[in-house]
Formats: C-alpha cells, structure tokens, sequence
C-alpha cells in the first residue's frame, strides 16, 4: 500500500481512483466489444424492444409504468384482433411466436411486421441502398430482397414480395 493509503483520506483517494479505472476500462471494452459489422439472423426484433426505442428516441426517456401498460394493452389488442381475422396463423405453430414472443421471424408476412412493428422509419426499394445495408451478406440477400424496412437500432428486415426473406442488424454485439 502507498504510504498516502495510509493517511486519513488518503485511502479514500486510492479507491476513488481505483474505481475510476476499473470504469473506465470497463466503457473501453463495451466499446471495442460492440461491433458496427453487420449480422445476419432469422429472428429479429421483439415488438417491445423496437417500441421502447422509439418512445426514448421521440421523448428522450424511459416510458412511465402506466405509459408500459397501455402500450402492452394495446398490443395485446392488435394482436388478438389480427389472429381472429387470420385463423389459418391462429391455429399455425407460428401463432406462439406471434402472440406470446412477439419478435418479428423470417417466413412472415408484411402485415404480420406490422402488427408487431408497426411502420417502419425507412423503405426503400433501391438496389444500392438495400446492397450497402446488407453488407457481406449482399450476394446471399439479394436474390430475395426487393424492398428493406429500415427500424431502430439497426434492424433492417428484406423483403421478396409480401414475405420477410432476411434480416440484418448493425451496431450489436455479435450474437451467442
């Protein structure tokens, strides 16, 4: 121990700067840890998490308890509502997915995103742009990508026709 340690604040110096360190290196390995590389995956966002990001992102906090129930109540509604008028996905082994994960999968439908997602904050049906958005993934995406929804944190959903045929997220830690 350092002979400042052992002054009357002194040790109270040696941990608060201890604790400094151990923070800060801390942040710098969040920060090398989190890649802007672009992944692939079958299984996208979860209504909640896209919610949750534009309520911070429009109001610049987090929602309120009472502002988390009625959006959940509301949810529920839409959900219900679309599963009573799509009986073939009510009964599907799809219809878990949908009513109780409710995260977006490829193989859906446009209005099934939609229901969960709600509009996205971006489409396009340029090649380009759908290209530089898929990254290293381009030359297996393409063939069934016409249109790509742009959702926060980085989520990009391709679609061929009506039907979800890939997803793509960037800025995340690389998945387990």
């Amino acid at each position: 121990m350092s002979p400042s340690a052992t002054r009357p604040g002194g040790r109270a110096r040696w941990w608060r700067t201890a604790l400094v360190l151990l923070a800060a290196g801390a942040c710098a390995g969040c920060a090398t840890a989190t890649s802007t590389e672009v992944q692939r995956t079958t299984q996208g966002p979860a209504a909640d998490e896209i919610w949750l990001a534009r309520f911070v992102q429009g109001y610049g906090r987090t929602p309120t308890f009472d502002e988390q129930v009625a959006w959940k109540s509301a949810m529920e509604a839409r959900v219900l509502g679309y599963l009573s008028s799509r009986p073939e996905l009510a009964v599907s082994p799809r219809a878990s997915q949908f009513r109780f994960q409710r995260s977006v999968v490829v193989g859906m439908r446009k209005d099934e995103v939609v229901v969960l997602l709600e509009q996205p904050d971006a489409a396009t049906s340029d090649g380009a742009a759908i290209q530089t958005a898929a990254g290293r993934f381009w030359p297996s995406i393409e063939k069934h990508a016409k249109e790509m929804w742009s959702y926060p944190l980085g989520w990009r959903l391709y679609f061929d026709g009506d039907v979800l045929s890939d997803l793509t997220v960037a800025g995340r830690k690389a998945f387990e």
